[in-house]
């Protein structure tokens, strides 16, 4: 038991010993964006042997190294959530978001042990392998605070997207009606005038699909300029929450602790 609780406090940052989490965390992320790496460097044709070897001897190194680690944290489960019994804790960490992830990025090396795939589902399986980059979340306080600041601003960004997408359906509804008959090849239907007023209303503008008349021309109009404000809305939404996340990181750190007795700084 107590070298379950001493390895719980080792893979846990708000417990335990904080250089050797940190060093802990350091060697977790630091294999996390090599494995990133190497599916980047797989990507490129005429790579000699040697290079696909050792690329493969580092896949099996890291899976056992991350096997490991999601093994270790179902072990540990009832002490993360000792509220509930040993096993409902194990599956409400399998269950978590961190534990879906845990398993992501392992399960494309099981997969094809288990059963028998197809070469192409192979190949997209080994490009699963890039979403072990999600691992970071636990290991960077960075990432952390990002994914605190989009929980807070959740329903500022839904009211957002909302807006949005009832703006996009009304402009490709109206765009499809004043354009069709001009254009029946380039807005034959609602979806095709709802790529232009993606691209419209998100001032990208690819060119591939536009207005020709008068009417579609100030309809692209009005949208190009309603995207200006409305694009920028979730962006002011997540500044400010992050402005408020570092202030108040800062007023943490500002935080002095007398001693109650000789009232010097502790």
């Amino acid at each position: 038991m107590k070298l379950k609780q001493s390895i719980y406090q080792l893979i846990d940052d708000d417990k335990g010993n904080h250089k050797a989490d940190a060093y802990l965390d350091f060697f977790i992320s630091g294999l996390i964006i090599l494995n990133v790496l190497a599916v980047l460097v797989e990507s490129y044709d005429g790579l000699s042997a040697n290079i696909k070897f050792s690329l493969h001897v580092f896949d099996l190194i890291s899976v056992a190294i991350f096997t490991l680690e999601y093994l270790i944290r179902i072990w540990t489960a009832d002490l993360l959530y000792s509220e509930v019994s040993p096993t409902r804790a194990r599956f409400k960490f399998i269950f978590s978001t961190y534990g879906v992830i845990d398993l992501i990025a392992i399960i494309p090396f099981f997969l094809p042990f288990i059963i028998k795939l197809d070469l192409r589902v192979l190949r997209a399986l080994r490009l699963i392998r890039l979403l072990r980059v999600l691992k970071l979340g636990r290991h960077s306080n960075s990432l952390k605070m990002v994914g605190s600041v989009l929980k807070e601003t959740k329903f500022d960004l839904l009211v957002t997207s909302f807006v949005v997408m009832i703006l996009l359906l009304i402009a490709s509804t109206l765009m499809f009606y004043l354009e069709s008959g001009e254009q029946p090849e380039a807005f034959s239907n609602i979806g095709q005038s709802l790529w232009w007023a993606v691209a419209t209303l998100t001032t990208v503008g690819y060119g591939d699909i536009y207005p020709i008349t008068a009417g579609g021309k100030i309809l692209s109009g009005i949208i190009a300029l309603l995207g200006v404000g409305i694009v920028a809305l979730p962006t002011s939404i997540l500044s400010s929450a992050f402005v408020g996340k570092l202030q108040e990181r800062k007023q943490k750190k500002k935080i002095v602790c007398n001693c109650p007795h000789c009232g010097k700084e502790i």
